[in-house]
This record gives structure tokens, sequence and C-alpha cells, in this order.
């Protein structure tokens, strides 16, 4: 066997291997922090009080005064899923706070020391947050069964939705994540918070369609992700919803934006601790 052959094999393996690895941590990562939400489901309770008090309230008003266009469907349903995905946006832009309470508490240093590579340990917990979104999506499906909107359950939709609340709950988390380690200290982390997720929220078509949006901020809606996820919810989610954009685009842009931001947190990664 030539020297070349052999060495084509040895590349073979060792990335197979590498990425053998990086699933494990990855895994690990996710495993780790899904037994924290098991230990404490109350988070998931708690969070969707406000996600319930939009729809019942706020969509319950407006669906009467028939003022915002939204073609053959009602405003309820138009709402719904923006209020979905409005609840995996305000579940996951505070995740990032995990982050500095386990460099306080010096777990952080410890998983820095670990051999796992930074993207895993990112990934990992941006994954884990798509989970708990995915817990906060039921609560939201259930509501929304009460309310008597036209949900879509073929299994192609119901694969679709859970698709888009993975994504868009670990792009977020991720941007959360990069936030904390800039910031570095709980206070900052909180404000920036706060004045991230209603710019995000009201910069989108989630309680309202682009095309009643005045052209600056239907610009500034085009560079929002939060946009895409809210367009492949409301075609996926609901009985003869549309996209768009098209799914297949909405997705591409999540997944794009969450490899982007992965890549660039896993540098800030080790900063925090600093």
């Amino acid at each position: 066997m030539t020297s070349r052959k052999l060495a084509g094999q040895y590349k073979d393996w060792s990335e197979n291997f590498g990425v053998t690895i990086f699933l494990r941590d990855t895994t690990a990562i996710v495993a780790v922090e899904l037994t924290k939400l098991r230990r404490d489901p109350s988070e998931i309770l708690t969070r969707s009080i406000q996600p319930a008090l939009w729809l019942l309230v706020f969509g319950q008003v407006f669906s009467r005064l028939h003022a915002i266009p939204t073609g053959k469907i009602d405003y309820f349903t138009f709402l719904a899923p923006g209020i979905l995905a409005q609840s995996v946006l305000f579940i996951s832009i505070f995740y990032g706070i995990s982050v500095i309470w386990e460099r306080d508490l010096g777990i952080l240093q410890k998983l820095l020391a670990s051999p796992a590579p930074r993207s895993a340990l990112v990934l990992g917990k941006a994954l884990s947050a798509g989970i708990r979104a995915l817990a906060q999506g039921i609560i939201i499906y259930l509501l929304t069964m009460v309310m008597h909107v036209p949900l879509n359950w073929s299994p192609f939709a119901l694969a679709g939705v859970a698709t888009s609340i993975v994504l868009g709950a670990a792009m977020f988390s991720t941007f959360s994540l990069m936030v904390a380690c800039i910031v570095k200290t709980r206070e900052r982390f909180m404000g920036i918070g706060q004045i991230l997720t209603m710019p995000l929220f009201f910069a989108s078509n989630a309680i309202y369609p682009l095309s009643i949006m005045p052209d600056w901020l239907k610009t500034i809606a085009h560079l929002n992700p939060l946009t895409y996820q809210v367009d492949s919810l409301r075609a996926l989610m609901i009985t003869g919803g549309s996209s768009s954009f098209g799914i297949g685009v909405d997705l591409l842009i999540q997944l794009f934006a969450l490899i982007v931001l992965v890549l660039v947190t896993a540098r800030l990664y080790p900063a925090i601790v600093r």
C-alpha cells in the first residue's frame, strides 16, 4: 500500500473521529442543560404567562378592530405564529446569563479546560435552548387549540414548525451567549437583553404584515432573522398559511445566522473568564 493511500486513509479516519468527538461533546452539553430543566421545569410555565397574555388580551382585542389587513385569515390566526416566535425569542435572548452564572460558580472554567471544542460547547447550549423552546411551543399550541385557531396537523408541517423553533431558539440563544461574553456582568447583560427584545419583536412581521410597514422599517425587518422565523411558522402552523419568502429560504437564513453566530461566539467564549 502506497504512502499516499495510507495518508488518505488516516485523513479520512481522523476527520470521522473528529466529527464523532464533536457530536459527543455537543450531546454532553445538551444533556447537562436538560438536566437543569428537568430539576426545575417551573421556568417553562412562568415564561408562558407573557405569550398567553398576548394571545388572550392583545389578540382578542385587536381581532375585533379589523384595522390590520391580514388577507384571507383573521387577525387572531395571523397573530398566533408571531406570538410563538415571540415566546421563542424571549426564552432565548436571556439564555446567556447562565454563562455568567457558570463563570461565577467556576463551572465555565472547568468546561473551557476540557479538550472539548469551543464550538461544541456553544452549539450544545444553543441546541438545549432549542429543546426548551419546543416545550414552550407545545404550550402555545395548546392555547391556540383552545382559542380555535385552525392549525395544520400534517406531519410535514409539525416537523417544519419544530425545526423552525429549534433553529430560532438556537440562533437567539447563541446571540445571547455572544452578548454575555462581551458585557461579562449580570446587570449589564439584563439591561442589554431588555433593550434588544422589543426592537427585534416590533421590527418584524410578528404582529403586523410587512406590507403596511414604512419603507425604513421594512428594510430593518428584512434584516431581522425573527422575520424569517415568523414567516416559516405562519406558513407551516396555520391551515392555509403562506410564506412571503419561501419556507426553504426562511430555514436556510436561520441556519446560516446560527452557524455564523456559533463560530463568532466560539472565538469569544474564553474571553468571558478573563
